[in-house]
This record gives C-alpha cells, sequence and structure tokens, in this order.
C-alpha cells in the first residue's frame, strides 16, 4: 500500500482524490453508493451570500464524451447552508470543503467570512467564474484585475485553507494563477467549465434555456491538461487538477503533469463511485511501478 497522503498548503487529504462542486451535492447524497471517509476531500455544491433560483430549464445537455450544463449557481444561500446542512455534514471524516461564488468581491468576502466561522470546514474553493455585475457581466477570473479583486478580498476575511477554482475562457491561465498567488490564494484548481453550446436544429433554437454553458466531462481533458501543465510550472503553491477524469489513468497523467490532488466531476453521473475507483487505480499503479509515495509521481512529467 503507497502512502496516498497529500498536503494543500496546510490541508492534509488522506489521498489526492476530491470531488468537484456540483457534482457531488453535499456529500450525503452519496453515502449509499461510496465510503464518504474513503474520499480526500469533498468540495459541496456552490454558495452564495443569498439565495439563487439558478436559470429556467432546461440546464443541462448532454455532449459527445460530456456535458454542457447552466444550472445557474441554484442555492439556498450560505445562512441555509451553516444552519441546516453543515450539522449534517461536519461530522463526515473527511475534509468538507464549501465551493464560493458571488457577484461582487465584498459577496465572496461575506459568504466567506460566515464559512469561517465553522469549525469543520478547513477549506473553501473561490468560483470565480462567475459574472461581476459592476462590470457589465464579464466574469471575475477572466482578468488579472478581476481575479485579484475577488482574492484580495477574501483573503482579508478568511483564515483558512484557501483554494480558487480558476476559469478556462482566458488568454493565459498562468497570469491569473500568478496573480492569485501574489493575493494570498493557499492553492489553485483548475478548470472549471469551458463555455459551450448545443443546437436543436428542428427547433431551431438554443438547447439550454441561456444558450451558453459551460463544457465538462473527457471531452475537455487534454485542455485542462495543458492548462494544468502550465499553471504547475508558473505558482509555487499546489495546484488541484481537474477536467474530464474518469479513470486511475486519468488522475496520474494530472499528478504526472504538476498536481498535487485532482477533482472528479461530471464522472459521478456516470458511476456515483468513481472516486474510490480512481483513489485504487492510482495505489495498484503505485505499488505495480515501485513507487512509495503518491508525492514521488506530482510533476514527474
Amino acid at each position: 500500500m503507497a502512502d496516498l497522503r497529500v498536503n494543500i498548503k496546510g490541508l492534509q487529504l488522506k489521498n489526492p482524490v476530491m470531488t468537484a462542486s456540483g457534482t457531488f451535492g453535499y456529500g450525503v447524497e452519496f453515502a449509499d453508493f461510496v465510503p464518504l471517509d474513503g474520499i480526500g476531500g469533498i468540495i459541496v455544491k456552490g454558495t452564495t451570500l443569498k439565495p439563487r433560483e439558478g436559470n429556467d430549464y432546461p440546464r443541462m445537455a448532454e455532449t459527445p464524451h460530456g456535458m454542457l450544463n447552466c444550472v445557474g449557481l441554484q442555492n439556498k444561500g450560505v445562512d441555509y447552508f451553516c444552519e441546516n446542512i453543515y450539522p449534517k455534514i461536519c461530522d463526515i471524516d473527511t475534509n468538507m470543503i464549501v465551493n464560493v461564488s458571488g457577484s461582487s468581491p465584498e459577496d465572496y468576502a461575506e459568504c466567506a467570512a460566515r464559512i469561517d466561522a465553522l469549525e469543520r470546514i478547513p477549506a473553501i474553493e473561490l468560483n470565480i467564474s462567475c459574472p461581476n455585475v459592476r462590470d457589465g457581466g464579464m466574469a471575475f477570473g477572466v482578468t488579472c484585475e478581476g481575479a485579484a479583486s475577488v482574492v484580495r478580498a477574501v483573503r482579508r476575511r478568511y483564515g483558512k485553507t484557501l483554494i480558487v477554482k480558476l476559469s478556462p475562457n482566458v488568454t493565459n491561465i498562468a497570469d491569473i494563477a500568478r496573480v492569485c498567488e501574489a493575493e494570498g490564494a493557499d492553492s489553485v484548481s483548475l478548470i472549471n467549465t469551458l463555455m459551450g453550446m448545443a443546437v436543436d436544429i428542428e427547433r431551431r433554437r438554443p438547447v439550454l434555456s441561456i444558450a451558453t454553458g459551460g463544457l465538462s466531462g473527457p471531452a475537455v481533458k487534454p485542455v485542462a491538461l495543458r492548462m494544468v501543465w502550465q499553471v504547475a510550472k508558473a505558482v509555487k503553491i499546489p495546484v488541484i487538477g481537474l477536467g474530464g477524469i474518469v479513470t486511475a489513468r486519468d488522475a496520474i497523467e494530472f499528478l504526472m503533469a504538476g498536481a498535487t490532488a485532482i477533482e472528479i466531476g461530471t464522472a459521478n453521473f456516470i458511476d456515483p463511485a468513481v472516486t474510490i475507483k480512481v483513489r485504487d487505480g492510482i495505489n495498484e499503479w503505485l505499488d505495480s511501478h515501485g513507487c512509495g509515495s503518491v508525492s514521488e509521481i506530482v510533476g514527474a512529467l
């Protein structure tokens, strides 16, 4: 049995396999399918300061080797999370991490501060792919200035491990990562979904209610892998890789490209036990290749 433990700037994980926000609910929904304490970290669905209804249906569409979604961060707000969800998940024996979204730096910071008060939540993941309501709807994460404004505001009010989830819809993702590191991020995770679209040719209209949505699944893996490799060379903080991971082999590719840990997203919809299968597959590969620790292959490319 290889040593699968990894460290994300003080956040100790039993193994490098995590779940991606929005694909694993609050964790408890998967308790009948997989031992939750066997996963390195569970990132729960996106949480905002105020409740959000999300976008109109249809808001999911299957695509070749992937899927599109425009759910729109539907959730009941951070206060509901603290009062009703946190008591149900606080005793799960793994790292329970909250994905935080917002429409202004102040929204992000206030939401993060309320989660900071929860003893058993050791980290948050900032979704900076959200639209900036003050800047015509442009996502915070597509400019260095926008990303910096969110990370700076949150870092002032949040004292635990801060992971920033990067948007791939940019010219140079390494520049965004460097800015997040400079503003106090403890880690960056990438990639978030790529913007895509599907068309219903019989109705002559977009399939999704708001026309475009985020593309995820195996189709995005080569892009995600390339971006993880670029970012891992550009920053000193740990990188968490995600995007199209389905098998242990996929995960090992990301680890070799420089990721300290990985997240599994869309594959959870296909196989609710995929996280444990990937964890065990990584261990088997390490054993068969004479590796005593997963850290031996991180950045080995």
